[in-house]
């Protein structure tokens, strides 16, 4: 009995001896593999710290053998600036009636505008008048120039009674075409001929700030001048109102004497676009007409022009001179589309305002009905029709020709554009 229980109880401790081992070995095997594991995860680290290493050194050496390409620095939009000017000049357009933007484009006299002989003051019909035909501008001569007291109050009538601001102009060259001076309200700064022949040209600036100066204080603001013509010798139709026959000399003039007038916030005008300077017959009597070719003109006229837009002339006029070696035929100038846009505005970079010689010059008058020659000018390119043989003919034969799109609204509205830059540009600022 006591052997039997003796048995057992070696079989009991024998069974947990065998599960200690068991335990032990259980752990043993688990403790090997989780350091295992951790090896097997240090070896994979460490491969893939390899591997990494070499994919720098890699890239390291394609960064060596390949040209550095500079990333592109980031693209700031700037902010706009708004265009006060712009916006002022496109609301006052987008405000006016056809009939107001047709009447626009005219320069006129007062005597066209009030249909009497002879002004002296702005009175209830200059006011009514301008109501009901608001146009660009006005010119006036020695007829209407009395005192300086008329003058001053004539001017400041019309001014303030205007819906839109006009353009009061004169010609005012210094010399013989002198308006004002000649009337003995002003110095005369004598003929531009004599101020070119001394090769002064801040004698040239001094006569436009003087020009410019007395105009100003009677109330204009537009002074057709300076003449821009390079004559040759013996020429007497521009005679001593030209600085002279030499290019250089007469565009240092001409630029010297449109900053000194436009110093006075007087609009200069050159004239008269491509040059009168060979001719021997005034546009006033007939056509006038020259030989001249492109390159003529290019190497003798257009230096001057160029002077007087890069001093920032406000116009330019735009003469009646045929000249079939440039346009192919006998077209005026004024009229011609060749000399104002493609030559002008083309290759002078024209950006200003573009007016015509004086409409009512037998020049056109003898070819061209008022209304013709209003509608082939603005065809031309041209922003302003001066003093038409009869305006009122002219004016309908515009807003006609807007109304059969012979011409397109849109077209009125660029030179609106130019001239309302000039116009309103003081009042806003630029």
């Amino acid at each position: 009995m006591e052997r039997k229980i003796y048995r057992h109880k070696r079989r009991v401790r024998n069974q947990i001896i065998s599960y200690i081992v068991l335990a032990i070995f259980l752990i043993g095997l688990v403790m090997g593999g989780v350091l295992g594991v951790k090896k097997m995860i240090a070896v994979l680290n460490d491969k893939k710290e390899a591997e990494e290493e070499q994919q720098i050194e890699d890239l390291a050496q394609d960064e060596e053998e390949q040209p550095m390409v500079e990333a592109p620095e980031e693209f700031t939009q700037p902010e706009a600036e708004t265009d006060y000017l712009s916006e002022t000049v496109e609301n006052c357009i987008a405000a006016m009636s056809l009939e107001d933007k047709v009447a626009g484009l005219f320069m006129i006299t007062p005597e066209a505008l009030t249909d009497t002989n002879k002004v002296l003051k702005a009175g209830d019909t200059t006011k009514q008048k301008l109501i009901e035909r608001p146009v660009g501008g006005l010119i006036y001569f020695a007829q209407n120039i009395q005192s300086a007291d008329q003058l001053t109050e004539m001017l400041t009538n019309t001014k303030n009674w205007s819906t839109y601001p006009l353009f009061l102009g004169v010609d005012e060259e210094g010399g013989t075409v002198s308006r004002v001076a000649s009337s003995g309200l002003a110095d005369n700064v004598g003929d531009m001929a004599d101020i070119g022949s001394n090769g002064d040209v801040a004698a040239a600036r001094e006569a436009g700030e003087a020009i410019g100066g007395y105009l100003a204080e009677y109330g204009f603001n537009m002074d057709f001048a300076p003449v821009a013509d390079v004559i040759t010798d013996g020429n007497t139709t521009i005679g001593k109102r030209s600085f002279g026959t030499d290019t250089d000399t007469t565009a240092s003039m001409v630029g010297a004497l449109v900053e000194g007038l436009q110093s006075k916030n007087v609009s200069a005008c050159l004239k008269h676009f491509p040059g009168l300077g060979d001719t021997s017959k005034d546009t006033h009597d007939g056509m006038a007409s020259t030989e001249k070719t492109l390159e003529d003109f290019t190497q003798i006229d257009f230096p001057v022009y160029q002077a007087g837009i890069s001093a920032g002339t406000d116009f330019v006029m735009v003469s009646h001179l045929s000249a079939e070696q440039v346009t192919g035929d006998t077209t005026p100038a004024s009229l011609s589309e060749k000399m104002v846009t493609e030559l002008l505005r083309g290759q002078l970079g024209y950006q200003g305002i573009v007016i015509t010689d004086a409409m009512n010059m037998t020049a056109i008058t003898d070819y061209f009905t008022p209304d013709q020659a209003a509608v082939m000018a603005l065809q031309a390119g041209v922003d302003m029709i001066l003093m038409p043989e009869d305006y009122e003919t002219a004016y309908n034969g515009v807003l006609d020709a807007v109304k059969d799109n012979t011409l397109s609204e849109e077209r009125i509205n660029e030179s609106l554009r130019r001239i309302y830059r000039v116009k309103y540009r003081d009042r806003v600022g630029e």
